[in-house]
């Protein structure tokens, strides 16, 4: 789970908070909503809609302001999209997450001869930490906020979640506080002010630790068929991508007795089935 798809769960699993937070509106009348985007250069899961009662928020978060399609294109797109299906109002917002003096994280619309198109921008590192602190699913992002003092406001955060009553809640928010701190502390001091065995025993520890073991076995597996059966073509290495732990490592046992292609092939179809 890179540090765009923890935003992305940290509002969609707090939903009221960032709305408030965003816009003026003291609505808890608020849904995350699925949708189906799927024509490129959109991807229905790059994006987390909350629907209220009078509009839809479409967030964006962003690590790296570099992007393909340029962003003030996709938020055009995203917006028509959106506009078209939906037929209601849109706000729209990108969070820069990383301080940068890159140039898009400072332009807020598309133009061109004919059309120009605005969004809102949010750059972490300018926002009032104040907001954030008081709200236990916005903690995490805190630690990104305005500061003359990183370390105090870091303790400061530290301090907050430790008094999160719910013991599941605490852990999560424990993650995502470490991860995204990371994009701005060494991590000597984010282990110091936070314990590791909380961030061990949350979901998402669990899910990034999942993800890193997947890829690692992917790869593996990817380099030991290769030498039995040849290459593997990118519709097979994708299929390989989707299974789970178990199922690559039943895989791992299976290609022993691999010679040709096809067995991967027939392989795959009588898992799938």
């Amino acid at each position: 789970m890179n540090t765009d798809n923890l935003c992305k769960y940290l509002a969609e699993q707090y939903p009221t908070e960032f709305v408030r937070w965003l816009l003026p509106s003291e609505t808890s009348n608020i849904q995350v909503l699925k949708t189906e985007l799927n024509l490129e250069p959109i991807r229905a899961d790059s994006i987390t809609l909350l629907q209220t009662p009078n509009l839809i928020l479409h967030l964006e978060f962003q690590t790296l302001p570099a992007s393909d399609p340029p962003l003030p294109l996709r938020m055009l797109d995203y917006w028509l999209r959106l506009h078209r299906k939906y037929r209601c109002n849109v706000e729209q917002v990108v969070i820069f997450l990383k301080s940068t003096t890159s140039e898009i994280a400072f332009t807020n619309e598309f133009t061109s001869p004919n059309t120009q198109h605005r969004y809102r921008v949010i750059r972490m590192w300018e926002q009032d930490p104040a907001p954030l602190l008081a709200n236990s699913g916005l903690l995490p992002l805190a630690t990104l906020a305005r500061t003359d003092s990183p370390q105090t406001l870091l303790a400061q955060v530290a301090d907050r979640v430790a008094n999160i009553e719910e013991t599941q809640q605490r852990q999560n928010v424990v993650a995502c506080t470490e991860i995204l701190a990371g994009l701005r502390f060494d991590k000597k001091l984010i282990t110091q002010l936070f314990r590791e065995e909380i961030m061990r025993e949350s979901v998402i520890y669990q899910d990034i630790l999942e993800q890193g073991q997947r890829r690692g076995e992917v790869a593996m597996l990817l380099r030991i068929l290769t030498r039995r059966i040849g290459s593997i073509t990118p519709e097979i290495q994708a299929q390989i991508q989707t299974l789970s732990i178990p199922q690559l490592e039943d895989l791992g046992e299976a290609l022993l007795d691999f010679s040709q292609p096809t067995d991967l092939t027939i392989w795959l179809q009588n898992h799938q089935s």
